[in-house]
């Protein structure tokens, strides 16, 4: 596809979206009856503010979920050192709960707008943001477009780009040049993404390793911790964490052949809580009790199955257990992020797809903190071997800290790079009256 004709397919895009409007309109309605959208703030979605902008500088933080926002939520500390404000946008309802915890008023939360010509305009209106910061790959044409056309900076920042995504941007080389010409800057995750994303147009692109590293170990309750693990008592433990179809019930299986000589407790936190009563009814149809941590169960010794279901508390999970399989691994296609659970102590175990986390997944494995399995029944010996090894168990563990230690330093190669966007943004906030400022 020529240039010229890419660049009529994206304002053809624009052109669609402003037509669809009605259309999406009704999409959203319906997700909201799922449960899916914030009913109280679906207007948002279209652009419209529910919070009034401040005076001054205005940087727009974007995150598509609950990850990208943890591994964000530094930098928007780092940028309101500063006396910049910021707004920050997500998709889901997970992630702004996420960041009402943990920002407070540090940060304007709205939801994303959609990507229509419409509601991304009404959006950049009102707020007028002096720079566009997104996290990972989140890539709307509308959005990058607009963005473009009014000159805003857009930065893409612990940019990575998967093996999938990757294929199918040079199937499109055309379009991709056409929108990526409008990032003022890409900041990779790794090497491999950083040389994906100057293959697909963006210039200039540097490094800077992966965020997420450099992110405070994700906080828990510690009353509720000492009471499970006075319930737990001497039982041996492990956790099959972000686990997708098919995960559950492998855990479900490692754990029958396991119980007879290990007597453990097996924890299993869906990546999708919403999913928890399928899992339920599926693992009790294989003979096991489960406790769920949404009623408040009780884990008596009888408990076979701890059902994490429910959101941001993984910190509270991982500090239960010592052994930790990652899934969309194993069934599933893509990987979730191993540094959590490593940064926690846990020797890690996952399947072999993880072609999302390829470079921490490979240093992780170099140094010995995490194993990969082919499937169920290498799930079974390895999380045997590790709960009746304590010396191997303990070696694991101490390679995983030590590996994530040696990769902080994401956030700080960040903050270099964003220095030429940002440091006018500093002297121009810290000019103004000190009344202005706070506004």
């Amino acid at each position: 596809m020529s240039s010229r004709m890419a660049r009529l397919g994206l304002s053809t895009y624009r052109l669609a979206g402003t037509v669809a409007s009605p259309v999406v309109g009704l999409y959203l309605t319906y997700r909201t009856a799922k449960g899916k959208e914030d009913r109280a703030r679906r207007l948002e979605r279209f652009g419209y503010p529910s919070a009034n902008r401040p005076q001054g500088p205005l940087v727009w933080f974007h995150a598509a979920s609950v990850g990208e926002t943890n591994a964000v939520i530094p930098l928007i500390r780092e940028i309101r050192r500063r006396d910049i404000h910021v707004i920050l946008t997500t998709g889901t309802i997970t992630s702004a709960r996420l960041a009402a915890e943990r920002l407070g008023q540090e940060a304007i939360h709205q939801y994303v707008p959609l990507d229509l010509k419409p509601s991304v305009s009404r959006f950049l209106d009102y707020w007028q943001p002096d720079c566009a910061i997104i996290a990972e790959s989140e890539i709307w044409p509308a959005t990058v477009l607009e963005l473009g056309r009014r000159r805003i900076p857009q930065i893409l920042v612990n940019a990575r780009m998967s093996d999938r995504s990757f294929a199918r941007w040079r199937r499109r080389q055309s379009i991709a040049e056409a929108l990526f010409e409008n990032l003022a800057l890409v900041i990779a995750q790794s090497d491999v993404d950083a040389e994906r994303f100057r293959d697909l147009g963006a210039v200039p692109v540097i490094t800077s390793g992966n965020l997420k590293v450099d992110t405070d170990a994700p906080p828990y309750d510690s009353a509720v911790f000492a009471r499970y693990k006075k319930q737990i008592g001497d039982r041996k433990t492990w956790a099959a964490i972000s686990t997708f179809d098919g995960e559950e019930n492998a855990a479900g299986i490692v754990h029958r052949v396991l119980k007879e000589r290990d007597r453990q407790l097996t924890i299993i936190v869906p990546r999708h809580p919403e999913r928890s009563d399928e899992i339920e009814a599926a693992l009790v149809k294989q003979g096991l009790k489960v406790a769920r941590r949404t009623r408040d169960d009780v884990l008596s010794a009888d408990v076979d199955i701890f059902l994490g279901d429910t959101i941001g508390e993984m910190g509270l999970y991982l500090r239960l257990t010592e052994i930790a399989f990652v899934g969309r691994s194993l069934f599933a296609e893509g990987g979730q992020n191993p540094l959590e659970p490593a940064m926690l102590g846990c020797a890690i175990l996952s399947g072999g797809n993880v072609q999302n986390f390829r470079e921490a997944y490979q240093k992780l494995a170099r140094s010995g903190s995490a194993r990969m399995v082919r499937d169920t029944e290498m799930l079974a010996k390895g999380v045997h071997y590790l709960l009746t090894n304590d010396e191997a168990r303990r070696n694991m563990i101490e390679a995983g800290v030590a590996t994530v230690h040696e990769m902080r330093g994401a956030l700080s190669a960040t903050v270099k790079g964003l220095e030429p966007y940002i440091n006018p943004l500093t002297v121009k906030a810290r000019l103004l009256p000190k009344a202005a400022a706070q506004v």
